[in-house]
């Protein structure tokens, strides 16, 4: 399986920037969503017009429809959510004493991959913090627009609940994907990192792909060394504007890792930014019909059903804990673990102590 990987061609390709003999084709924009008006009596019509008309002349008052804006919060959820403590409570502990199935892969590693800047350090140290009881950064975060604040593969432990253990969780951070050549990511390098062949600390560069010379290689990596499961993560104030090259490649990167057997999930990040309402209260992510019209946009980019994606909020400038923060984060986490488990579910029966085979 990993060589009939290797082989395919476009390994050198560099995300963001396909080749003029790529055979991709750029996604076409989703048409935008119908706008919904609070009110039906907006529209005027002549028929209207002539009967207020008539009003007037036989002296009566005319009463004129009043447009009240666009309605942007639905009455209930379209996710079934309880913002409370107690949920709070036991997502973290479900977390917290969440183990691989397989006895012989003591963590999962699951991989953030997603354009520059698109949240994912921010998304390592907001889990991190909600376990800490802070608002913490341990991920260096950075603050250029155009490149990205991290070169290397660096892995994360999740410590569990009570502060001193690990979780059996380890969130690996990786540079983004660039527009253009602003990063040394290609998908031979990425799908390298999936496989387990790349070592800790490892520095991307397109001139050096990862292989067997690379200091540190791990030539024939263990379920251990492996990604369990692939986070894509898609910025929601910047999804409309997304280069053209993103759709094929996500979509084409989506077929190499699935040839591999890791299943893939989505995080919809800074929802906050799109919707008012959900900036005032989380809690409200649910009931936003921007929030949900640009799920449906993320989807289309991605290639994914939207029941893969899950929308997140991550700590930014805020200095104390929000619940309602702390239960979208959770919930996010808890979301990754379920295709977690999937992998090792699918792989239990192909393996044999430590090894592929």
């Amino acid at each position: 399986m990993e060589k009939k990987s290797e082989d395919k061609p476009g390994a050198g390709f560099l995300f963001g920037c396909p080749s003029s003999s790529s055979s991709f084709v750029p996604l076409s924009n989703p048409p935008p969503p119908a706008l919904t008006l609070t009110s039906s009596r907006f529209t005027i019509s002549s028929q209207l017009q002539n009967d207020s008309t008539k009003e007037k002349k036989k002296g009566k008052p005319v009463e004129i429809p009043v447009f009240t804006g666009f309605q942007s919060k639905l009455e209930s959820q379209w996710r079934d959510v309880q913002w409370t403590e107690e949920q709070k409570k036991s997502l973290m502990k479900a977390v917290s004493s969440y183990r691989p199935s397989c006895k012989d892969v003591p963590q999962a590693r699951v991989l953030l991959l997603g354009p520059v800047r698109s949240g994912k350090s921010s998304f390592i140290s907001s889990v991190q913090s909600v376990f800490n009881g802070r608002v913490t950064n341990r991920a260096m975060v950075g603050s250029s627009f155009n490149t990205s604040f991290t070169k290397k593969l660096q892995s994360f432990n999740i410590r569990s609940q009570n502060g001193e253990d690990n979780t059996g969780l380890v969130l690996c951070d990786i540079m983004g994907l660039g527009d253009g050549e602003t990063t040394g990511l290609t998908l031979h390098d990425i799908l390298s990192v999936i496989k387990g062949h790349v070592p800790e600390g490892h520095k991307f560069s397109p001139d050096q792909p990862v292989g067997t010379e690379t200091a540190g290689y791990v030539k024939t990596p263990s379920l251990r060394d492996r990604i369990h499961c692939v986070a894509f993560m898609v910025d929601a104030s910047k999804i409309s504007s997304y280069h053209t090259g993103f759709g094929s490649t996500f979509k084409q990167l989506r077929e190499y890792i699935s040839e591999l057997g890791v299943h893939q999930v989505a995080l919809l990040t800074h929802v906050d930014q799109i919707c008012p309402e959900t900036a005032r209260d989380v809690s409200n992510v649910y009931k936003s019909l921007s929030v949900r019209d640009t799920m449906n946009k993320a989807g289309a980019l991605l290639g994914m059903s939207t029941s893969y994606i899950v929308p997140v909020k991550n700590y930014a400038s805020e200095l104390d804990l929000d619940l309602n923060t702390d239960v979208l984060l959770l919930s996010a986490v808890d979301h990754i673990l379920q295709y977690v488990d999937m992998f090792f579910q699918d792989y239990a029966p192909r393996h044999t102590g430590s090894k592929m085979i």
